[in-house]
């Protein structure tokens, strides 16, 4: 048989072809039927809100990856896949698009807007992932705003609400002016600013003058209280007096609390509510009033005189200027301060009192913790940054959202009475803006008023394992799979999307939700900034793809490590291409001798170090893959590959392919297939494109897989010491030899008459024909030589 590869590799049409034959042939879809084990991954549902970059074809290339090395080595391989489209990010996108707010609009056109935007976004979604060689099971895809996905939210809803993990609370509530909506502690990013320490004067009813520093003057009207330490002897005597407020006149008491500050500022501080958080437990710890001075959409209200209406930052300086006109404010301070701000629109965020929905988690992280605890983490330190986010709550899981898009709170209440009512768990999915109840509250009425609010889109995200195993179905795969083998993440949604569905699986089934989570970085720009969609820096990796290849970037993907930042370097794409050419051509030398192989007893001394070598190396390749080291994975093969299967053995072997000694032919032959399909399978789960390319035309019609990618991995064999050692001498000598030959402008095949080889190791004569037919060197001696050395070893020419 002839086996015949094109003269030149064409990605383009090679990888195209066997994107559509693997979706065809459901080459890697799931197979419930199969007793294998199972290895299941909690995919990332990519948010939809544009197109995809390279941070995510990185990350979601390192899980991809893991997913066929875990198919190769036995596994029944859950890889589902879904978009998550219910969330604010779809919001913002559509706002943006077509310069509207959802408030503008009519609740249903806005929604039917968003529903026909997400469309052709995430058919591009899945068209980029087939392109990137991603071996999802797209027959257990899902959407997170689709009836099935909706209704497990509201399943969990109600299971929580019945088990006391969450309640309704009028309370003051993080909230974004610029949405209009509240959001949780993980929705809150700090943002460094400049602003400024303004010092006030405050005067005490006996009309001494009290010195205040706020960065925060628009809140004077909303100041209930002034707090100095119990410990400052410098305003002892103040404490029990009260203050009267610049501008607005109200009285205030002077009180005493440790969590005063004594070196900011004055060391007397102002309470108003609220302005931040300290302000809030001040509130409830001495049992303050209530006075808001901010509307929900960020301007001032009528308890604030003159500057009703402004908004916060336009009050901001009117306050200053009336504080500097009226003597009041007598000094400020540049001062450099972190400030929440909206993850979405990174508009400053406020604190409200509204009417929310919250799940517990204050009285539960000690459990929390112990959860994180039960799951390996790779890298492992991540499990600190998971553990310091839990130490650091403050809030309860604001679940609630004032948003028109989102899966529906699946409440309603009691006009009469107020009691809360919950649809039958038969009825889900429902839509309580939609729909009434089907029963009567308890006390006999049949009039009801809705829930208005939709859930935070993590609510339904911390349900990925759930969703995509069939939970409310009672699908037996859920029953199989869970807790799910590994979820994959990157390191800025540990504290939301990790946190929350371990808080979930807790809540819900007293376990943890998977066994292992692998942490993946950002892609860096060339100033080192995350790429970010509203930053302008990301490069799509579909422009990467038509440059180069999907192998090509695939391979730049493994040239970072687990859980590093790194930024992005087009030279790795360049590297790959060549590594591409590389095994395509050694592909086609080799196919040239793969005519009637068959297993052959192996006795020269260059095979037994190949075989000893390349069993090294499958044995390195499938421990870093099982510890998703996929960085050193990749190095392992590439460095076996290209630095001692290309420059050594098939250089070693051709006098033996082109030889009249039909049994040393024979073994060459044999070892060069075993060798090369082994190769082959390593870069398989890497580069899939090429190796599937190959394998179909080389090795199926022998090996009998429908596809390498479905072909049992290497096992590690013999591992010969003495071989290897044997090698390595023959590596050094032909090293020598070949810098002889470049110093000496002499061709690689240009004939040699004699080397002296000084060498204390006697394995030197085992090898010694290897040397002598790969270099063309008629003669060796062995004694005193001095010329060129490495190591212990040295060689001297004699030409």
């Amino acid at each position: 048989m002839i086996f015949m590869l094109s003269k030149k590799y064409d990605p383009k049409q090679v990888e195209e072809k066997w994107q559509r034959w693997w979706l065809e042939k459901k080459i890697y879809n799931f197979d419930d039927k199969s007793t294998k084990p199972i290895f299941s991954i909690d995919t990332p549902p990519p948010t939809v809100s544009g197109k995809l970059h390279l941070g995510h074809a990185m990350s979601y290339t390192h899980f991809e990856i893991i997913a066929r090395f875990k198919r190769m080595i036995g596994f029944n391989v859950f890889l589902p896949i879904g978009f998550d489209d219910n969330g604010q990010p779809t919001e913002r996108l559509v706002e943006k698009k077509h310069n509207i707010k959802p408030n503008e609009v009519p609740r249903e056109k806005f929604i039917e807007l968003v529903k026909k935007e997400i469309i052709p976004i995430e058919e591009g979604y899945r068209n980029d992932l087939i392109k990137l060689g991603h071996s999802h099971d797209w027959s257990n895809f899902y959407q997170t705003i689709s009836p099935y996905c909706t209704k497990t939210a509201q399943f969990s809803f109600i299971d929580l609400y019945n088990k006391g993990f969450i309640y309704p609370a009028e309370e003051p509530t993080i909230w974004c002016t610029h949405c209009l909506t509240a959001l949780s502690q993980a929705d809150v990013e700090d943002k460094q600013r400049k602003t400024k320490l303004n010092y006030i004067y405050f005067e005490l009813e006996n009309g001494k003058k009290i010195e205040i520093a706020t960065t925060r003057p628009e809140f004077l009207p909303s100041c209930v209280g002034i707090f100095v330490h119990p410990h400052d002897k410098r305003y002892k005597n103040l404490v029990g007096k009260n203050a009267i407020v610049p501008i607005f006149g109200q009285k205030v008491p002077v009180m005493a609390d440790e969590k005063v500050e004594m070196e900011f500022g004055s060391g007397i501080v102002m309470i108003c509510t609220f302005g931040d958080t300290t302000d809030i437990e001040w509130w409830k710890e001495h049992n303050l009033p209530l006075k808001i001075c901010i509307n929900p959409n960020g301007t001032m209200n009528e308890i604030c005189d003159k500057y009703q209406g402004m908004k916060m930052t336009e009050a901001k300086d009117a306050v200053i200027e009336d504080l500097k006109n009226n003597g009041t404010l007598f000094k400020q301070e540049d001062l450099s301060q972190n400030v929440g701000c909206c993850w979405r629109c990174n508009n400053p965020t406020e604190f409200m009192v509204t009417k929310q929905w919250f799940v517990k988690l204050m009285e539960h992280k000690e459990k929390f913790i112990e959860q994180g605890k039960k799951i390996k983490w790779y890298p492992d330190y991540y499990r600190k940054r998971y553990e310091d986010w839990i130490n650091n709550l403050r809030w309860d899981w604001c679940v609630s959202r004032q948003r028109p898009f989102g899966v529906p709170i699946p409440v309603w209440y009691c006009k009469k009475c107020g009691e809360i009512i919950l649809p039958e768990l038969k009825d889900l999915p429902v839509d309580p803006k939609m729909e009434k109840p089907n029963k009567k509250c308890g006390c006999g009425s049949e009039e009801f008023v809705m829930e208005k609010d939709v859930f935070d889109t993590w609510f339904t995200s911390s349900l990925t394992p759930e969703l995509a195993l069939g939970w409310v179905e009672k699908n037996k795969n859920f029953e199989n799979a869970f807790p799910e083998s590994l979820r994959p993440s990157a390191h800025d949604i540990i504290r939301n999307w990790a946190f929350y569905t371990i808080v979930k699986a807790y809540y819900h089934f007293d376990t943890i939700p998977w066994k292992e989570i692998m942490i993946s970085g950002h892609v860096l720009d060339s100033k080192g900034r995350t790429m970010h969609k509203s930053w302008g820096n990301v490069i799509e990796p579909m422009k990467m793809i038509e440059k180069y290849s999907a192998d090509s970037l695939r391979y730049w993907s493994v040239s970072v490590r687990i859980g590093d930042d790194a930024p992005f370097q087009e030279k790795e794409m360049i590297r790959g291409t060549k590594l591409l050419v590389k095994l395509w051509n050694s592909a086609k030398f080799a196919s040239l001798h793969f005519e009637d192989v068959k297993e052959y007893p192996v006795f020269d001394a260059a095979d037994r170090w190949i075989l000893s070598r390349l069993n090294e190396t499958i044995r390195n390749y499938k421990d870093y893959m099982e510890n998703y080291k996929i960085f050193r994975a990749r190095k392992e093969i590439e460095m076996f590959f290209l630095h001692e299967f290309c420059d050594f053995y098939l250089e070693m072997i051709k006098h033996r392919l082109y030889g009249e000694d039909e049994k040393s032919k024979n073994a060459a032959k044999w070892t060069l297939y075993k060798t090369f399909l082994n190769i082959l399978k390593l870069w398989a789960p890497i580069i899939p494109h090429i190796t599937e390319e190959i394998y179909q035309e080389l090795f199926r019609k022998n090996e009998g897989n429908e596809s390498i990618h479905v072909s049992k991995f290497p096992e590690v064999g013999k591992i010969d010491k003495e071989a290897l050692e044997a090698g390595q001498l023959a590596k050094d000598v032909i090293s020598l030899v070949r810098q002889y030959k470049t110093q000496n402008d002499l061709a690689m095949n240009a004939e040699i008459e004699k080397i002296v080889i000084n060498c204390g190791n006697e394995k030197i004569r085992e090898i010694e024909n290897v040397i002598k037919e790969t270099m063309k060197i008629k003669e060796i001696e062995y004694g005193k030589a001095e010329g060129l050395e490495t190591g212990s070893l040295k060689i001297e020419v004699k030409p």
